[in-house]
């Protein structure tokens, strides 16, 4: 995809959704980074049923902490992998008493140090929290990036680096909002809904669909 196409690809998402926010649910820094953290293999609508007593009941590391193990799995035992991922908020939520007095870093290394926070996870702490420009690849944004020419990669990796070297500044915080949003619910694995996408005219696989 052309350097013109791709600032007008981002301008045309900006259009009809200018202040993009992610569909996850929280009060704060901190439970955006449990529900983030629970979020893995499972969807933003699961984790956020999981937690809406959840966070009424618990805002703060220290809170989580008095919870528990046992009374944290009572909450979350809907989404997958809710064993582990307890495990790991609770340990997380130890260090951030411990080392960071109850608050979230925001720094990657700091992020990343801790238990269940991975690459992925940092970069949307980062970026809804504390309003860094990252770019956190999931499903939706590596089929994205690959099927429409904005960043083709073999791993989320690469597509996360080659966007950010692609993206307009202007348009770099919300970017990675757009991005997820548009994969969701238009840009998706089967079938992909190109005759109501708003940029279709500036995509690779349009283009492509075109020429055959």
């Amino acid at each position: 995809m052309k350097k013109a196409d791709i600032f007008e690809f981002y301008r045309r998402l900006a259009e009809a959704n200018p202040a993009p926010e992610t569909e996850l649910a929280y009060g704060n820094a901190y439970q955006l980074l449990v529900a983030v953290t629970c979020s893995a293999q499972s969807t933003d609508v699961g984790v956020n049923k999981a937690t809406k007593a959840l966070f009424a009941e618990v805002k703060t590391p220290a809170q989580m902490v008095a919870l528990g193990l046992e009374g944290l799995k009572a909450h979350i035992k809907t989404i997958g992998l809710f064993n582990n991922k307890a495990k790991n908020v609770i340990a997380l939520s130890e260090i951030l008493v411990r080392d960071h007095g109850g608050q979230v870093p925001n720094t990657r290394e700091a992020l990343e140090a801790l238990p269940g926070v991975g690459r992925k996870t940092a970069n949307v702490v980062l970026n809804v929290a504390f309003g860094e420009p990252t770019m956190a690849v999931d499903t939706h944004i590596f089929r994205l990036g690959n099927r429409t020419g904005l960043a083709p990669g073999k791993t989320p990796l690469a597509v996360e680096l080659k966007l950010l070297k692609r993206i307009p500044a202007a348009y770099m915080v919300d970017a990675h909002h757009w991005l997820i949003l548009h994969g969701r619910y238009v840009c998706v694995a089967r079938n992909p809904k190109c005759d109501a996408c708003a940029v279709s005219a500036y995509c690779d696989y349009t283009r492509g669909k075109a020429t055959q």
